[in-house]
């Protein structure tokens, strides 16, 4: 193969989504309705979506209009009603030796930290919990990786000695984030990873993610009901309605000349929940 065409390939690797969803639906029955006509909820309703190695895609709507539903379809832990699912270009299996490498591809950071760690595990046992899961490495090689993780965040190596209860909420989302990136993820899905903590510490842990993006070459999805956060970290935004993609285009463009009504109402009455930055005594 020539040089020429090794840089061509290595350019259609770069651009070819990661993830690529294609007329996805999620329905649910409600607890509401008639015995033989029970009412349906299109929580996700015909989505079309990818994410690429190097992008910050933000999904941003009000709570109920199916982003959470959205995220654990791209992640794997929930299957759709009808829609392809599509990982390096192929269709996902439901299990398999795909399936396990697309579980260790893409990883997630979920919204409350407290709640997403194990608070009777040191932090060094959830970290390398991953890596045991999936057989990666020795005993040794693990504890390596675990501080090489901690570095990666801004953590100190003692850390790994203590439960997530003995830190910050800050310091917990960081943990959460190292624990995302154990496998040598290209896909990070983030489900409003900010709102749960105080407002000084959640732009450095935006500055964080949209570090690591760019450091290790991830995809990233970033979710939140916040246009104006979604816009502070996203190269491209889709605005979410109904279960529905609304619109979508690069994050200046949607902010500054949106085309939906929908998206100029969330810009109109959602002041940013980032705010500016206040000096806290709380390490983040």
């Amino acid at each position: 193969m020539t040089a020429q065409a090794t840089e061509s390939a290595a350019t259609a690797e770069q651009t070819a989504p990661v993830i690529e969803l294609r007329d996805l639906h999620v329905h649910h029955r409600a607890r509401t309705g008639k015995l033989f006509k029970p009412t349906t909820i299109r929580a996700v309703n015909g989505v079309d979506f990818t994410v690429r190695r190097g992008e910050t895609v933000g999904i941003v709507g009000e709570s109920g209009c199916g982003k959470s539903t959205l995220a654990s379809v791209l992640v794997g832990l929930q299957e759709p009603t009808s829609g392809t699912r599509l990982f390096h270009g192929r269709e996902l299996a439901n299990r398999g030796a795909p399936r396990k490498e697309f579980g260790k591809a893409v990883s997630i950071v979920f919204q409350d930290p407290a709640t997403a760690l194990n608070p009777r595990m040191t932090v060094h046992d959830i970290l390398t919990d991953p890596l045991q899961v999936h057989g990666i490495g020795t005993k040794e090689s693990r504890t390596r990786t675990v501080y090489e993780l901690l570095e990666l965040v801004g953590l100190p190596r003692s850390a790994a000695e203590v439960s997530p209860t003995q830190i910050s909420g800050g310091q917990r989302q960081r943990v959460a984030i190292a624990r995302a990136l154990a496998l040598d993820p290209e896909v990070i899905v983030a489900d409003e990873p900010t709102s749960a903590l105080d407002v000084s510490v959640r732009a450095q842990v935006l500055n964080l993610l949209s570090d690591l993006k760019s450091r290790l070459n991830l995809g990233m999805v970033f979710i939140s009901h916040d246009i104006q956060t979604v816009r502070y970290v996203s190269d491209r935004i889709c605005v979410m309605n109904f279960g529905e993609i609304v619109e979508e285009g690069e994050a200046a463009r949607v902010f500054d000349n949106p085309t939906n009504g929908y998206t100029r109402t969330l810009l109109g009455a959602a002041p940013s929940l980032l705010a500016a930055p206040t000096t806290s005594s709380e390490e983040a």
